[in-house]
């Protein structure tokens, strides 16, 4: 009975090592970008530059986690005299603030697809959940790489009250919504037990 125990524990192990796999996330090709209100008569648009994190994901088990850091000194809205303002005091704080995280350890699936990670988002030091919608997902061998590479679009959206940013609204809506492009790639150890399977 007990080597029956300790077999079985054997292939949970095996099988733990087998699906649950990591990627680093490329920052060429990973930009969270947004939309934000000017006064109600337009919309500005920007993206933050430079990205890095990795995600986990156990297919079989259906669990995974994600672990993102934003340099928020990298802002950019296509306008230097904006791009230099939203990084103040009044709105990002960047000297105070050099980061915004995202980390979640809740991902659902339908089928075997990822749709939506559950976590928070910690802006200005107040840490907030908020939820990210896949809305594309996809996995391939990248014909450069020789690994695979995942890519998805996600989208979620919160208000920058709840962490602070009050300045300007109103008459500003607070709303802000995401749109975030992210390509991740998995690691040397995971692709080598991918490969043996």
């Amino acid at each position: 009975m007990k080597l029956l125990y300790l077999i079985a524990l054997a292939l949970i192990s095996v099988t733990t090592q087998v699906f649950a796999q990591t990627y680093m996330i490329d920052p060429n090709h990973t930009y969270p970008s947004f939309e934000t209100d000017h006064m109600g008569i337009s919309v500005w648009r920007g993206k933050f530059t430079k990205t890095q994190g990795t995600v986990t994901l156990d297919r079989a088990a259906k669990t995974g986690s994600l672990h993102v850091v934003i340099d928020t000194d990298s802002i950019d809205l296509g306008h230097q005299k904006l791009n230099q303002h939203v990084k103040t005091a009044e709105f990002l704080n960047v000297a105070k603030f050099p980061t915004a995280t995202y980390q979640a350890n809740s991902v659902e699936f339908d089928g075997d697809q990822p749709v939506a990670v559950k976590g928070e988002l910690t802006l200005l030091g107040v840490t907030k959940p908020v939820t990210l919608t896949i809305n594309k997902f996809k996995c391939i061998l990248h014909p450069m790489l020789k690994r695979e590479v995942c890519g998805a679009d996600a989208s979620a959206q919160f208000r920058r009250t709840d962490f602070g940013m009050t300045k300007y609204s109103p008459p500003f809506d607070p709303m802000i919504k995401l749109a975030i492009q992210v390509e991740a790639i998995v690691q040397d150890g995971d692709q080598q037990k991918e490969e043996g399977m």
